[in-house]
């Protein structure tokens, strides 16, 4: 019955005056139980380019793609999953495949160190601290390393920046990019910046990153900053249950996007004073235990002497918590 009703949408399909050229990976699509022709360019519309993308998607989301039943498009993702085979995996194959995961310089040595090499693809890192601390000065260098050769620390790709604050300034990208010898302009045309003005705005930005991602060689995706907009959207206790959960799913479908497309994401993230502490350093970061718990990589920012830095591993994975000293220049980010 479905080999019969998928050969009716291809005639149909035929029958149209336009047709879209699949590639082989989009071509896969097509296998799915329920996806013709007509679903399937829905679906790449829709920023579903490959198995995986579907796979990890949720049951809404592809049903309103494709204009589908839910059940019906659960079905499709199951069979992606199963052809995936998204299941079970020792930790030793677990390990082969993080050999695919690469690594941004930051442009400071004793940085990257801290971090394990740089900030890693496949992972949000998340990086808090006061006005003036360094978050989106690193979030600026990181959109021109991103496109620096691997031998130099970077992805050879594009940067996708969504800007919550009204803190981008392009200005800033040439003084990074000219100091590293690269050619500003082309810089420039690489980071596809989108202004949020609100927390709907800021969610609806991160979901089209993904036409943007596999079209124009993202690897790294920038929200700065990450909590602004909720905190202003809902304010006092009454709504806190609300924004968190809206935050909390805003934090998931960024790292589905990391998981998805191997790319780095990277957030900063505001911070507030709690007046109970009376001994020892009162800043805590906004966003509670559900940006905690999201973020693999956080750290903490604050100022020094001398355009210094003081970044500190709060949590990781698999790294020790410790301390690296940077600096900010004119040229970016340097060791101190």
């Amino acid at each position: 019955m479905k080999k019969i009703e998928d050969e009716e949408e291809t005639k149909d399909y035929e029958e149209g005056e336009e047709q879209i050229e699949f590639s082989e990976e989009e071509k896969e699509l097509l296998e799915l139980p329920g996806v013709g022709p007509k679903a399937a360019e829905k679906l790449i519309k829709a920023g579903y380019r490959s198995l995986m993308s579907i796979a990890t998607a949720s049951a809404g989301e592809i049903a309103a793609a494709c204009e589908l039943g839910e059940a019906t498009a659960q079905k499709i993702i199951d069979a992606a999953r199963k052809k995936l085979k998204m299941g079970f995996e020792t930790a030793e194959t677990i390990l082969e495949k993080r050999k695919r995961i690469y690594k941004i310089t930051t442009g400071s040595k004793a940085l990257d160190e801290l971090l394990g090499g740089g900030i890693e693809t496949q992972a949000i890192t998340e990086a808090y601290g006061a006005f003036g601390s360094g978050k989106s000065q690193l979030a600026m260098q990181l959109a021109v390393n991103v496109q620096l050769p691997e031998s130099e620390g970077g992805l050879e790709g594009a940067c996708v920046f969504i800007d919550t604050e009204s803190t981008f300034r392009p200005e800033r990208i040439e003084q990074i990019a000219k100091a590293l010898n690269l050619d500003a302009k082309n810089v420039l045309k690489n980071i596809y910046v989108g202004k949020a003005f609100n927390s709907d705005h800021q969610m609806l930005l991160a979901e089209k990153a993904k036409e943007l991602i596999e079209e124009k060689n993202v690897k790294l995706l920038i929200v700065d900053s990450l909590t602004s907009h909720f905190r202003a959207d809902y304010s006092g206790r009454g709504e806190l249950a609300s924004r968190q959960q809206k935050l909390n799913r805003h934090l998931h479908t960024l790292q589905r996007i990391a998981d998805t497309y191997n790319i780095a994401v990277y957030v900063t993230n505001q911070v507030m004073a709690r007046p109970d502490v009376l001994f020892g350093d009162p800043t805590m970061a906004i966003g509670g235990h559900v940006v905690g718990h999201a973020a693999m990589f956080r750290l903490y920012l604050r100022k020094g002497k001398d355009n210094k830095r003081i970044a500190r591993l709060i949590d990781s994975p698999y790294l020790p918590e410790g301390e690296a000293v940077f600096k900010i220049d004119e040229k970016g980010i340097r060791d101190a």
